[in-house]
């Protein structure tokens, strides 16, 4: 007797590479018409019983499409059409992906709000949006805020639970439906992390965001035993290309609501994942303290996006779990056949990508056997036209110089909403800017250095703040848990100082003791030297944005008089 898969056939993960009305804003449908095994779980959310115990729920195609036509009722009751942007400020987990199934069925653009967002800033990014509608868990605070300006006020603004009680057969769908898109519709609204400001908000395109993902069919791991664990949030491009990927793919998914290890670790257990995609905010948790053997004694494969991680705590992470033999290449990495033999431990797929590029544009690959290489992000994947490092002109720069980071490929982001003026600053000599310093060796791997608007403007030259985080983090690691390092003012032009996080065995160590220690290592690393150190000594000295990223553009405010006050 064979044992169930929810997994697509070969064949027909083959025909959605190159199915040519396959986007974004169908994904769904494409899966239930070719899926034959669409009748079976494989969409996990999760909860705990009264016990404290992990309880998983699986979700079929034919479970999924229920679930959206509901939801997509209950809209078109409230009055939204194709065209109209609706904000989805709910809690991460399936619930928020459910909505945006449902108002890309009706041709409208789910414009997906973190709900850890600070209200204020809320509503001045829906104003800017111009959103119709709200569906919130919580209501209460955004009621308050538009009340003092009711010509502001969207549509409607409703909780949730009321679009999860709406009885489906009372409403209606249109005629044409699911909605039919052209290639160039737009499919969601993503808005950006706001670590270096207000958020900005990435359109995100039918066509434009299935582009480059095509590989997945057939270069994502999906044999019968594999499972992906998504701590990719929502309100980001990751999270909807991870969702996207499990759908077409039919491969067991549990969708995660909640990214501190512990509520990640229990679910780890009672999953067992072979594949964790997550920013690296997880994996900074899983990869602190005790190392979770029992969660992760499946895991081949650790993916990572956003933010690049940091070697010192990707190297703790793949001495665990287990990589079997007949592992297939991801579709991060260069083309060829997959491991001969089991291997100890895991890979970790580090992605260097944005909501603006789609996707992972660029990936490396670490192992138990791979020599540390500080700040490397691989070569461009296949759905890069091409990449180069850049001049202020848009000109390419020699290898191992120092530039600007620009791509050239279908996946990007089609523009920001409402502000064209944006869209063209990241736009260079036929380029997307994606805002990062770095630099190609010989053989054409990339490193990323910083993001443009960390980098620290020294007397001596610039100091970029990502290669002495990694030295900090792997190479002071019996003091330093996590850090972050930014540029200050002093006498002349700017030096760098750290915010540390300080392991849990080293409570009780100084700021000096860690400067002398992490200057040292800098030294012997020919880096520049830290200014000053501070510790951390709760969260809110190292303050965290809506999605888990340290906001240095916080911590240069607060200290900015401490080397010259």
């Amino acid at each position: 007797m064979t044992e169930t898969t929810s997994i697509a056939p070969l064949d027909v993960r083959q025909a959605f590479m190159t199915e040519p009305g396959l986007g974004a804003g169908n994904f769904l449908d494409h899966a239930l018409a070719a899926n034959p095994n669409r009748g079976v779980p494989f969409i996990y959310s999760h909860h705990e019983d009264h016990r404290g115990g992990v309880v998983l729920r699986g979700h079929s195609l034919t479970d999924l499409a229920a679930l959206r036509d509901r939801y997509a009722k209950w809209y078109r009751a409230n009055g939204v059409r194709p065209g109209e942007p609706v904000a989805i400020v709910v809690a991460e987990g399936l619930e928020p992906l459910v909505h945006f199934l449902a108002l890309t069925a009706l041709g409208a653009i789910p414009a997906l709000v973190n709900d850890a967002m600070r209200t204020d800033v809320m509503v001045r990014y829906l104003d800017h949006v111009g959103v119709v509608g709200i569906v919130a868990d919580d209501t209460t605070k955004l009621l308050l805020a538009y009340r003092d300006d009711p010509a502001r006020r969207p549509r409607f603004i409703a909780l949730s639970a009321e679009v999860r009680a709406h009885d489906a057969a009372s409403g209606e769908l249109p005629e044409t439906y699911p909605h039919r898109h052209a290639p160039d519709d737009l499919v969601a609204l993503i808005h950006s992390s706001g670590t270096t400001g207000t958020p900005k908000s990435t359109t995100l395109g039918h066509r434009s965001f299935w582009d480059g993902k095509q590989q997945r069919m057939v270069r994502f791991p999906a044999e019968p035993y594999d499972k992906l664990m998504s701590l990719m949030p929502h309100t980001h491009a990751g999270g909807l290309s991870y969702f996207l990927t499990a759908v077409l793919l039919g491969l067991p998914t549990v969708v995660m609501s909640d990214w501190r290890r512990a509520v990640v670790e229990p679910v780890m257990e009672a999953f067992q994942p072979t594949m964790v995609a997550s920013f690296p905010r997880t994996f900074v948790e899983l990869a602190t303290g005790e190392p979770p053997a029992k969660a992760a004694a499946k895991v081949h494969t650790w993916f990572n996006t956003g933010d690049s991680a940091h070697y010192g705590h990707i190297r703790k992470l793949v001495r665990l779990g287990e990589r079997p033999a007949g592992l297939i290449k991801p579709w991060l990495l260069p083309g060829g056949g997959p491991d001969d033999e089991p291997r100890p431990g895991s890979q970790f797929i580090d992605g260097l990508g944005s909501s603006e590029m789609g996707m992972a544009l660029f990936g490396q690959v670490t192992t138990p056997e791979t020599e540390r290489a500080d700040r490397c992000v691989g070569r461009a994947q296949e759905a890069v036209i091409k990449a180069a490092v850049l001049d202020e002109n848009g000109a390419e720069v020699p290898d191992g110089t120092v530039g600007l980071l620009g791509v050239i490929t279908p996946s990007r982001t089609p523009g920001y909403w409402h502000d064209k003026r944006m869209t063209r600053s990241f736009e260079l000599n036929g380029y997307w800017l994606t805002g990062d310093v770095a630099w190609r060796d010989g053989e054409g791997r990339f490193y990323h250095l910083d993001r443009t608007v960390d980098v620290i403007d020294t007397a001596a030259g610039p100091v970029y703040s990502l290669p002495v985080e990694e030295v900090l983090i792997a190479d002071c690691a019996g003091l330093v848990q996590d850090c972050a390092v930014v540029g200050v003012p002093s006498g002349e032009g700017q030096r760098p100082i750290a915010v540390v996080r300080p392991q849990a065995e080293a409570a009780g160590v100084t700021a000096e003791e860690v400067r002398e220690h992490a200057n040292k290592a800098l030294a012997d690393a020919g880096l520049a030297p830290l200014a000053a150190v501070i510790i951390a000594g709760g969260d809110d000295e190292y303050p965290l944005g809506p999605t888990g990223k340290v906001l240095k553009r916080e911590l240069r405010t607060r200290h900015a008089g401490l080397l010259t006050g």
